[in-house]
């Protein structure tokens, strides 16, 4: 299941992005099934940006991730946020360039090998480096849980778009079985949407930071290992999971992964 992808080539500026933009070159790099793109665009004096964009009514949460990307810059390597405004038509955030290109760009399509490595190294630094006991975020199973409870009662999750392996159970038989977690493995602060394109990688196939970060919040770091390593074959095909943990530096838990994997499913 693909949240978002490379854009087409038709994809109409929004107007605030390209007032934002004040004439300055704009180029679409990634479009959101929402609604949301993200634009880059370059200045001459001040370097590159990206401009991220949220149609209204999208509840893409540009707010929140401004405050998250804001809290965890001190500790580990995320953008800077350069500036944030909404009106009538949505949101926008746009942030400073970080070095390095999409972990998915089409070379590592091509050459998966470096990439899923780097993205493994990556989430584990991210996981050893934030500072849990200073996180005022959350992204604990209650939570969550909680607002898959609430969006199911308002018949907003949508069974069609779950993974084939889970396409035979209902929203309620979804539910009862994530009641049954598993005992928590190790406490962090996690990146709450570790799919592979949301690293960045540079030319030698080295991590060089991470983005999206709209969900950040303490968990067990299997609600990430879970999800990163699922997107790998979304990105890449099938093949690449024990890569990715061995780059970690973690046994796969099939337990904890289907635990995980079903929480994601319900809403991240």
């Amino acid at each position: 299941m693909l949240l978002s992808n490379l854009p087409r080539t038709d994809i109409v500026v929004p107007e605030a992005v390209r007032t934002l933009a004040g004439g300055r070159p704009l180029r679409p790099v990634w479009v959101n099934v929402l609604g949301g793109t993200t634009f880059e665009m370059r200045d001459e004096v001040t370097g590159r940006s990206f401009v991220k964009f949220a149609p209204a009514g999208s509840g893409l949460p540009l707010a929140r991730e401004a405050e998250r990307l804001a809290w965890a810059r001190p500790f580990t390597r995320v953008p800077q946020v350069l500036s944030s405004g909404s009106d009538h038509t949505g949101t926008w955030l746009q942030t400073a360039a970080l070095p390095g290109g999409n972990a998915v760009d089409e070379r590592w399509l091509a050459d998966p090998a470096p990439s899923v490595a780097a993205i493994g190294r990556g989430l584990r630094a991210l996981h050893d480096t934030l500072p849990v006991d200073e996180c005022p975020y959350s992204w604990s199973v209650e939570n969550r849980l909680a607002s898959a409870c609430e969006r199911a009662t308002r018949g907003l999750i949508d069974v069609a778009r779950w993974h084939p392996d889970y396409h035979h159970l209902t929203v309620a038989e979804a539910l009862a079985r994530a009641v049954d977690r598993p005992p928590i493995d190790r406490m962090v602060v996690c990146h709450g949407d570790a799919c592979a394109p949301n690293t960045l990688v540079d030319e030698e196939g080295r991590w060089t930071g991470h983005v999206d970060l709209a969900t950040l919040g303490v968990a067990d770091r299997w609600a990430d290992l879970a999800i990163a390593s699922w997107s790998l074959d979304w990105n890449f095909g099938p093949g690449w999971q024990d890569a990715f943990f061995a780059a970690y530096g973690v046994e796969p838990d099939p337990v904890r992964i289907a635990f995980y994997r079903l929480l994601w499913e319900l809403g991240p």
